[in-house]
């Protein structure tokens, strides 16, 4: 990539916080926590006080109460963000549902209403430090000199909005390496507009939608002429609102979109499918007649991958095609006879998504696991097979397989390689720690369900842990079927137990099996990464 001026951090120009909440008590803790982090805080207890504080003061960012009084924080950003003085203030929305309100930014954040004040702090210092980056890329490139900078510190939302407001013109060139390919990414933008986008085999809609996903990369920008024509029409602001939308849903509904590896084909005749009028729905039709995999028909179809794959996953629940499963990798020994759990590509995998959610310059903390059981047999045999995995270092006092149906605590750590670790944390189901749901389930990688015996009445016994849990943003969920000797689920009982569940992901897991335990858990464990 073109040699420019590389942006990885710098001192902000308005790191001032403003805190709006109608519980003042709450809103006054939060401050004193932040002035013991070194930020620097004012604080609102209503709407209309926040809207005069900060076209005042000009906030770098504002942690608002959802239902703020007077003015809701929606409607703040939505005013604030429309005067030029405050637009570039970032928002952190403190609130329940499943994502930010329709008048978040790109780098806009939500926790829950009930998140601890050392998360808000954290989310706050995380999203200062992207915003001093992202003010580093636009002194740079407001003296038209070519900007260079990290994916995962500086998106690329952010860089599209950024350039938008500032009606810059130039090449933006991205660069990603995945499953050991390097792809490429090119955005032509004037003033301020992107005008064509290429990516690979996609192009304009298509390829951005896909480049808003990459998290991790380079990214290089080069300001100046642009002479090239127009090849999509739609503004910025609205591609960026769409692909963020797409980003979220992706993100959501991940195990139940089928894996771009598996093998997928038509259960019926083409004589024999049914007319179907949606253009997307027939040239996916058109392309699995042609394809055998995922992949390849979602880099073939015309359409949004995002699309594709939930039309893809539409077709399979009408029992039209057919998704076969991913081989699992296979990996080879280690010196000295140990097994590997993880392959180089998930472990990169892995460590982008802690990236994503660890503050700058900070620490890489555990992707945490949550482990529920329906039964209480079910969690010995679970701790024995994960003691045994190679990089796991059980608790104190659990290496005899002891742990308590009713005990909130962590079971063990497993160490991946290169810094990444999963930390296992068990989760009661009794609904007396149902206060404690959604806060264990906060910002976890996932949460394993331990199913014993009959699936559905075990499923049934953890039902409103995991009808709670799933309302969290980006909430992901694995029911693991841990199957006796002898055991065995006929195909009918798996689909009528797919969707009893929700069709999350079901895992069967035979705990006496001749597999060595890293063998049987490395299935489970690729279904993990994101």
């Amino acid at each position: 990539m073109t040699q420019a001026n590389p942006i990885e951090a710098a001192e902000g120009v308005n790191r001032l916080v403003l805190i709006a909440d109608g519980n003042t008590g709450r809103g006054r803790r939060l401050a004193a926590a932040c002035e013991r982090a070194g930020v620097s805080c004012l604080t609102g207890p209503h709407g209309a006080a926040a809207l005069e504080m900060a076209l005042s003061e000009r906030p770098g960012l504002v942690v608002a109460q959802v239902d703020l009084p007077l003015v809701d924080a929606p409607k703040l950003a939505e005013i604030l963000r429309a005067n030029p003085r405050t637009r570039r203030s970032r928002f952190l929305f403190l609130g329940d549902g499943e994502g930010p309100p329709g008048a978040a930014g790109p780098g806009d954040l939500q926790l829950p209403s009930g998140a601890d004040t050392d998360a808000i702090v954290r989310a706050i210092e995380d999203l200062i430090g992207r915003q001093d980056r992202l003010d580093a890329v636009d002194r740079a490139a407001a003296e038209g000199e070519p900007v260079d900078g990290d994916l995962s510190l500086v998106g690329l939302a952010d860089l599209l909005s950024l350039f938008q407001a500032n009606r810059a013109s130039g090449r933006l060139r991205l660069e990603n390496t995945e499953e050991g390919r390097r792809a490429t990414g090119l955005v032509v933008i004037r003033d301020g507009d992107v005008l064509q986008v290429e990516s690979g085999t996609a192009s304009n809609e298509k390829a951005l939608f896909r480049l808003f996903a990459w998290r991790q990369g380079r990214f290089a920008f080069e300001p100046g002429r642009v002479d090239e024509p127009a090849f999509i029409a739609t503004s910025t602001r609205m591609l960026i609102q769409e692909g963020m939308r797409q980003l979220e849903e992706w993100d959501r509904l991940s195990t139940k979109l089928p894996p771009l590896d598996a093998r997928v084909k038509l259960r019926l005749r083409s004589g024999d499918l049914p007319n179907i009028v949606h253009p997307l729905t027939q040239e996916v039709l058109l392309l699995l007649e042609l394809y055998g995999t995922v992949r390849d028909v979602v880099d073939h179809c015309s359409f949004p991958d995002y699309q594709v794959l939930r039309t893809l996953a539409t077709l399979a629940d009408r029992e039209i095609l057919e998704v076969g499963r991913v081989p699992v990798p296979t990996s080879e020994p280690e010196e000295g006879g140990s097994e590997v759990l993880f392959n180089e590509a998930q472990i990169r995998r892995l460590r982008e998504w802690i990236v994503t959610g660890t503050p700058a310059g900070g620490e890489l903390a555990p992707a945490k696991l949550v482990v529920a059981a329906s039964d209480p047999d079910s969690l010995p045999e679970f701790t024995r097979l994960l003691g045994a995995l190679p990089g796991v270092t059980l608790a104190p006092g659990l290496r005899d397989g002891a742990l308590a149906p009713d005990s909130l605590e962590t079971i063990g750590q497993l160490d991946a390689g290169d810094g990444v670790r999963l930390e296992f944390v068990h989760m009661p189901r009794s609904e007396r720690f149902a206060p404690l749901w959604p806060l264990a389930g906060h910002r976890a990688l996932g949460t394993l369900f331990l199913l014993n015996g009959r699936v559905a009445e075990a499923a049934e016994r953890v039902r409103l842990l995991s009808e709670t849990l799933a309302e969290l943003p980006r909430a992901r969920t694995f029911h693991v079927a841990m199957l006796g000797k002898g055991e065995r689920i006929s195909p009918d009982e798996l689909r009528e137990n797919l969707t009893l569940i929700d069709e999350a992901s079901l895992f069967l897991l035979p705990i006496e099996s001749r597999k060595t335990p890293t063998a049987l858990m490395r299935g489970l464990f690729s279904r993990i990464v994101p």
